[in-house]
């Protein structure tokens, strides 16, 4: 009998072992699905999002000289009592395009900087860095990342650095957020 229940005990091991080989296999096949799963979901995100930035508009100028530009918009601000928003990024940054977008589309916004502010897309890219303009104002994209936001008064002083992501809300912008931000930088009478 004691042999009887060895050999019954090294069949079941023997099943035992082929069951969790089986086991095994299947979860490895699993995983193996999960990651071409996430690599198609993956490819799709990154085609959303290239279509996504080929028909939003593109407001940055690599060629622009940004110090001169700046240099004027300090002069019309000083005429017109206006702070400036220096919107730091690039056409190849797609939360930079969302956020133009959602302040040109979304009327209260736009009212707010159209009444308070000059704005200006000050361009990061491979094509112009503006290594100069950014050092002056501390180099907030190696920060924040981009965009990021450098508030300006009419005499051309830097007086926010504001981080796009605190603006943020799910996968866009909160209006909130957004509106509380350029009502806290308005200039003082």
């Amino acid at each position: 009998m004691n042999k009887k229940i060895r050999l019954w005990g090294l069949s079941g091991m023997l099943v035992l072992g082929v069951a969790c080989s089986h086991k095994k296999e299947k979860a490895l096949a699993n995983e193996s699905d999960k990651i071409k799963d996430s690599t198609a979901v993956k490819e799709e995100a990154k085609k959303a999002i290239t279509m996504e930035k080929h028909r939003l508009p593109k407001p940055y100028h690599p060629e622009e000289n940004a110090e001169a530009k700046i240099s004027e918009l300090v002069k019309q601000a000083q005429k017109q009592h206006k702070n400036i928003i220096l919107q730091a990024g690039g056409n190849w940054c797609i939360w930079c395009l969302r956020f133009n977008n959602y302040v040109q589309n979304t009327p209260e916004l736009k009212k707010i900087v159209e009444d308070n502010y000059l704005y200006y897309h000050l361009n990061f890219s491979p094509e112009n860095k503006n290594q100069k303009v950014f050092a002056q104002y501390g180099n907030p994209g190696d920060k924040y990342g981009y965009p990021v936001f450098i508030i300006l008064d009419d005499h051309g002083k830097q007086i926010h650095i504001q981080d796009s992501g605190a603006l943020e809300e799910g996968k866009g912008y909160s209006l909130e957020k957004v509106k509380k931000f350029l009502e806290d930088w308005i200039p003082k009478a």
